[in-house]
């Protein structure tokens, strides 16, 4: 099988535009484990159906994630995705989109710095894929200007898949 013109740079997968439309392009892949780190983004909410026509191409296993980001003296608990109930209630949502497409999903939720969070889970489950979106609410820390998603990039254990 032909494999999609693009590049593999890093951990990251560069694939032309036309890859973003058709996933099914990816046959000749298995991605067994697919992790989806998820927030309430709206970058995160436009990655899902991508995430499912992936999941649903190659049958996988598809585990969301969402992290409650700890309140500290510089940053209090201001945001929505800092409550660990707010979180919760995230995670059943997009458990709820996934199982109305026949995808069943695992959910994790957890503390910490999103960045080594979502890259100890994808070790922890030996996951083939971290699939997200970017720029989203969690995902940009003002730390150094580097986004969560440059650092999963960086700190991967897997091929990180970033749509857009």
């Amino acid at each position: 099988a032909a494999q999609p013109s693009g590049c593999v740079c890093r951990n990251i997968y560069l694939w032309p535009p036309s890859f973003y439309r058709s996933v099914s392009s990816l046959r000749y892949a298995m991605f067994k484990t697919v992790l989806f780190p998820i927030d309430m983004s709206s970058e995160a909410q436009q990655a899902a159906p991508k995430v499912a026509e992936l999941v649903k191409t190659h049958q996988s296993r598809l585990v969301l994630l969402s992290v409650v980001e700890p309140s500290t003296a510089e940053k209090p608990q201001l945001d929505r995705q800092s409550s660990p109930e707010a979180v919760a209630q995230l995670l059943n949502k997009a458990k709820e989109l996934f199982s109305a497409q026949a995808i069943e999903a695992e959910v994790i939720e957890r503390e910490g710095q999103p960045a080594f969070v979502i890259c100890d889970v994808a070790d922890e489950l030996n996951a083939d894929l971290i699939a997200m979106g970017c720029r989203g609410v969690g995902l940009i820390e003002d730390v150094q200007n580097e986004s969560v998603t440059m650092r999963v990039i960086n700190l991967s254990p897997c091929p990180v898949l970033i749509i857009p």
